[in-house]
């Protein structure tokens, strides 16, 4: 696959107009001490790419997903849990829940996702970074 982004780095899609995954984004940011993670919203020119060559399905995964310098997808959960463990203190913790089984830790992570617009809000459009920030956002 030929994206244009450099090899190193981790891809946190995001919904760019919830609240919640916008608030997590903005905490990735503050956490991430290698600088590992780059940023697109799902509604995105990239997110259509990897979606398109993965076969990810939108309509199961409308929140994050994250894409790996390996070229792995992973999503619910599980991308939740492998962002955390590359993250400071005390963050990092959360990747333990790596342990639980996906059938099981999906139903939770579901539950936040259905109801994120509704205990978190949404916003108009997509988030716009500060221009401190825009190397680190993906179209």
């Amino acid at each position: 696959m030929s994206l244009n982004i450099p090899k190193n780095k981790h891809i946190v899609f995001f919904d760019g107009v919830c609240n919640l995954c916008n608030s997590s984004v903005q905490y990735i940011i503050k956490n991430d001490p290698k600088n590992q993670f780059l940023f697109a919203p799902l509604q995105g020119e990239t997110a259509v790419i990897i979606r398109d060559y993965f076969n990810v399905d939108f309509q199961e995964v409308d929140s994050i997903f994250l894409f790996t310098p390996e070229e792995k997808v992973f999503t619910k959960a599980k991308a939740a849990l492998t962002i955390a463990s590359k993250l400071r203190m005390p963050i990092r913790l959360l990747s333990v829940f790596l342990i639980v089984p996906s059938f099981i830790s999906d139903k939770v992570y579901d539950f936040i996702a259905k109801n994120r617009y509704k205990w978190f809000g949404a916003k108009e459009a997509c988030y716009i970074p500060t221009p401190e920030l825009n190397a680190k956002f993906l179209k």
